[in-house]
């Protein structure tokens, strides 16, 4: 068994998962669009060309996607996605990139469980927290 985040963005999935690539060091291994799809005919003609999903590989774990029909986009709530990040560094490069043009709602910093930890909301709606594995 597998489990796998899947994001519902408001037509920004694929400017949210080409940033994502960059920033978290995953490769895009799917980007398929509404167009020449059995829901083609579901979606206003400016929909069209949103993403019907997405799957960006970070290491083994996919981190997955799409752009909801706009009737049915509801704001990412009740959640967030987690990511366990080796070394000091690379917390702090993460979290600082997901933050720009974001809201930062935990800042990064030491906790008693670990070495630093903290919580925002990117550019693109999407809750995320970011904890640096190493022992406290």
């Amino acid at each position: 068994m597998q489990l796998s985040p899947y994001l519902y963005f408001n037509g920004q999935c694929e400017a949210a998962f080409r940033f994502y690539e960059e920033c978290l060091g995953g490769k895009i291994v799917t980007m398929s669009t509404y167009a020449g799809t059995p829901l083609e005919r579901e979606v206003p003609p400016d929909w069209r060309n949103k993403i019907i999903h997405a799957s960006l590989m970070l290491g083994d774990k996919p981190l997955l996607g799409c752009d909801s029909p706009p009737d049915r986009y509801v704001k990412p709530v009740g959640f967030s996605v987690t990511l366990g990040v080796e070394n000091l560094a690379d917390a702090e490069r993460v979290f600082n990139k997901l933050a720009e043009h974001g809201k930062v709602s935990m800042p990064l910093q030491k906790t008693y469980w670990t070495k630093s930890f903290g919580m925002l909301v990117d550019r693109f709606g999407i809750p995320w927290m970011i904890n640096c594995e190493q022992a406290a």
